[in-house]
């Protein structure tokens, strides 16, 4: 078929909203896959990676659109078939790449790694941008209804992948995208032939139909094999399993990570963080359990007697049961049950533990039961499988003692892979929340890990100082105290002035366990770095630094970011100052690199990857066009279709993060956060692209244009004071009542968003159609870098900030909207 005839054949609209569901979901399966291979910081560098396969799917049509269009059926057919075969091929060929993020400043050839990685995984969205981007270029008259198809798709696409996770395991859903996206070229070769056509015409088409069966049967051969991920070897699971006998002998996945349960009969676990070095009693046997690789927790062997849990008491976090003997306790990250079986050690009457994961639940409450002692079922523990913060916040109970727990690993945490991970428990707000249901007189207690230089104490402490002061309290200083073992500290907030009995029964406590005080209200200099000395004093120095008046002038000059994290930029764990690199490379050879916050390192390697690739995408294919076209003067400026398109493909995505963290605060877990909220933009923003394809009129067109953008400013503007109060009158509404509320709120913002990018493209294609592809490449290429500017804009001045750059790009989009200028 001929592409002047492309008006009487209708676009193959399910097989690319199929193929964009299917893109959608691979990219939400490549973050969990890499989540487990590597660390979670690597979500971003996929998102990029995604999108710059559409970027430069738009600068190959652009370049190579008089050869493609005119064999539309069998280019789309192919590059439905080569999209199939590659979600699995990259994804095994990539993870055998030994990229190493915490290397990269001192062995450079990690640049070249990633940079390879890169290129790899983003060929299977280029071959999906491909067949949607020769779709809108060969039937322009309908680019609103396809790209309408292309975001509904998409959104129903992330729902699905997150409830397949819950059923297969990570690799074979990799295994399910692929056979399904080859069922889908069969699907586009029925939709693609004439119409004049029979069925047993379209079955004679013997070549397609062959590589499509053999594509299946490679997909399904390469299943058997049993290839199996490979994590880095710097990952705790990895290190774990290097030691004689340990093996993993417990296996569950779903959307929340892969958890393995390690038994080690040889070399015994001896899991207790921050255990006193005057410890005498060992642990009980343990089963380790890792998340994703990492963050090792246990489950104890539940003892014969209580007094064999004894060590637990020599521990940091049992430093608030020194103080006094609570009645009702609240353990935040129960995990494998040491922090509840701490509370039992204590005699505590009531326990009540949150925890996120009930993968994690259900080791400790059925696999494990008789061998952790049922503790999750004991008359005086109630177990809640639910976010933290979430249950916090929607709960009327009050406690006497909240513990939050040690997270996450030492190891990450320490070497700053946590940089990028949003983190809503050490919020200002997150803190005053937890003060609200303590008792009058109780305790919340903090515990992390120590890291040397002191920064994460140090910051835990400035925003607890924040958090009492934003609570009425005007001297804070009376109601904080904080010691330190060599490996962790624990910080007490009590809701009430701390007494002179508290002080003493402090000391003795730290005094028997070799720990350090670091701060009480009057405790003086020589009290403090007594057992696990440094050169100097640095915690006290630090503590007492920001309780006084020079506190803005301490933050300032100290080498680390110890600025409190807020709701609005939940950056908990960055600690990076620009000001302290040259200082820490001028210490590369004595160590100084490890100080580094290596997750922020490998988004700026990131950031400029896709800066450069973004450039050459954009003008290269722009450079060919006008020699080409040289004869001719173009009926549209340039300049207009790139600060256009661009502007679009920063603002959507900056919108669509920044609220999909907002949401999270209301939606209280991550996965209805994430399902919601990301189908919800893209399914009413497929109906907003629906709606546009009416306005067919040049004006009309220009017209909606201009209305979708003031709601879209109108609405993020309004939204930005408006949401907080609205979802705290909404608190106390169960999940099921939340979600709809999501839904209704998304709505008409996402509506409007789907109106601007097909508007302007069926503008586009009035007066410049070969300039469609460059457009559609334009749009990829600053959505790779949307989604890296969005997160380093929030760590550095809060995801408001995200929302309102973007109501400024959309307003710079409207201003350009393509137009003739003969």
């Amino acid at each position: 078929m001929s592409h002047s005839n492309a008006a009487t054949q209708s676009p193959p609209i399910l097989s690319i909203a199929f193929i964009s569901a299917i893109a959608l979901a691979y990219e939400i399966l490549l973050m969990r896959l890499f989540s487990i291979i590597q660390w979670h910081h690597y979500a971003y560098m996929i998102i990029s990676l995604a999108l710059l396969g559409y970027g430069l799917s738009g600068a190959f049509i652009a370049i190579a659109q008089r050869w493609l269009l005119p064999r539309f059926e069998r280019v789309f057919l192919g590059n439905l078939c080569l999209f199939g075969i590659s979600t699995v091929s990259c994804f095994l060929l990539a993870q055998h790449i030994p990229f190493n993020p915490q290397e990269m400043l001192w062995d450079f050839r990690q640049i070249a790694w990633l940079f390879l990685a890169y290129i790899i995984l983003s060929l299977p969205f280029f071959f999906a941008a491909n067949a949607i981007a020769l779709a809108m270029a060969h039937h322009r008259q309908v680019i609103s209804r396809i790209y309408a198809f292309d975001l509904t798709g998409a959104g129903i696409g992330s729902l699905a992948i997150i409830s397949l996770l819950f059923i297969a395991k990570p690799l074979n859903a990799l295994y399910t995208l692929s056979i399904l996206t080859l069922l889908v070229a069969l699907l586009a070769s029925w939709e693609l032939k004439p119409k004049a056509d029979t069925f047993l015409l379209w079955l004679q088409s013997r070549t397609t139909h062959i590589i499509i069966g053999l594509g299946i049967l490679i997909i399904s051969l390469w299943s058997w094999t049993h290839e199996d991920l490979h994590p880095s070897p710097y990952k705790d699971l990895s290190q774990t399993l290097r030691i004689t006998d340990r093996r993993v002998v417990t296996e569950h996945y779903s959307p929340l990570g892969l958890i393995n349960v390690v038994e080690s009969p040889a070399i015994p676990f001896r899991h207790a963080p921050g255990l006193s070095l005057n410890a005498e009693l060992e642990p009980p046997a343990q089963l380790g359990i890792f998340t994703d690789g990492d963050g090792l927790s246990v489950i104890t062997r539940f003892p014969q007697s209580l007094n064999e849990l004894a060590y637990l008491g020599q521990t940091t976090t049992a430093a608030p049961y020194q103080l006094s003997k609570p009645q009702r306790v609240l353990i935040l990250g129960a995990g494998g049950g040491a922090d509840v079986l701490q509370a039992l050690l204590h005699k505590i009457p009531e326990i009540d533990a949150v925890e996120l994961n009930p993968q994690i639940v259900k080791l400790v409450r059925e696999d494990y039961a008789k061998y952790a002692g049922n503790i999750y079922d004991l008359d005086n523990v109630r177990i809640h499988t639910a976010d933290a913060r979430g249950y916090v916040t929607s709960s009327n109970a009050i406690y006497d003692l909240i513990q939050i727990a040690l997270l996450d690993a030492f190891g990450a945490s320490g070497t700053g892979l946590y940089a990028l991970h949003e983190n809503y428990l050490y919020t200002v707000e997150a803190i005053k929340t937890y003060l609200q249901h303590l008792t009058p007189g109780g305790y919340l207690a903090l515990s992390r890990w120590t890291s040397i230089p002191p920064r994460d104490t140090l910051k835990l402490f400035v925003t607890a100082i924040d958090a009492l002061r934003e609570s009425g309290i005007t001297d804070p200083a009376q109601q904080l105290l904080l010691i330190r073992s060599w490996q962790t500290s624990t910080l007490i907030i009590k809701n009430g002035t701390i007494n002179d009995k508290e002080i003493t029964a402090l000391k003795e406590f730290s005094g028997r366990n070799a720990f350090d005080l670091i701060y009480y209200p009057g405790m003086v200099r020589h009290e403090a770095n007594r057992y696990n000395k440094l050169p100097q004093a640095d915690f006290f120095i630090g503590t007492q630094a920001l309780l006084g008046e020079q506190r803005q002038a301490f933050l300032a000059r100290y080498k680390f970011n110890l600025q409190p994290s807020t709701d609005d930029q939940p950056y908990y764990f960055n600690f990076f100052k620009w000001s302290t690199l040259p200082e820490l490379l001028d210490l590369r050879n004595r160590g100084g690199l490890a100080l580094l916050e290596s997750g922020y390192l490998v988004l700026i390697a990131v950031l400029i990857q896709a800066i450069l690739a973004s450039l050459i995408l954009i003008l290269l294919p722009y450079w060919l066009l006008s020699r080409r076209q040289k004869s001719t003067r173009p009926q549209i400026n340039p300049a207009r279709i790139v600060v256009y398109f661009a502007a679009l493909g920063l603002g959507f995505l900056f919108i669509e993060i920044a609220f999909i963290q907002k949401f999270i605060l209301f939606l209280h877990h991550p996965l209805y956060a994430a399902g919601v909220v990301l189908s919800s933009f893209l399914i009413f923003a497929g109906l907003g692209s629906a709606w546009s394809q009416r306005k067919q009129i040049t004006n009309s067109l220009r017209r909606a244009t201009g209305y979708a953008i003031t709601g879209i400013v109108c609405l993020s503007l309004l939204y930005l004071p408006g949401l907080g109060a609205l979802f705290e009158a909404l608190m106390s509404l169960p999940i099921w009542g939340k979600i709809p509320v999501a839904i209704l709120l998304i709505a008409p913002l996402a509506f409007c968003m789907g109106i601007p990018f097909p508007s302007a493209l069926t503008r586009l294609g009035e007066l410049a159609p070969d300039l469609i592809p460059w457009a559609w490449g334009i749009n990829g290429c600053a959505s790779v870098l949307s989604a890296v500017l969005a997160t380093l804009i929030a760590i550095h001045a809060g995801f408001s900030t995200v929302v309102v750059m973007a109501g400024f790009l959309y307003l710079a989009a409207w201003l350009t909207f393509p137009r003739s200028q003969n």
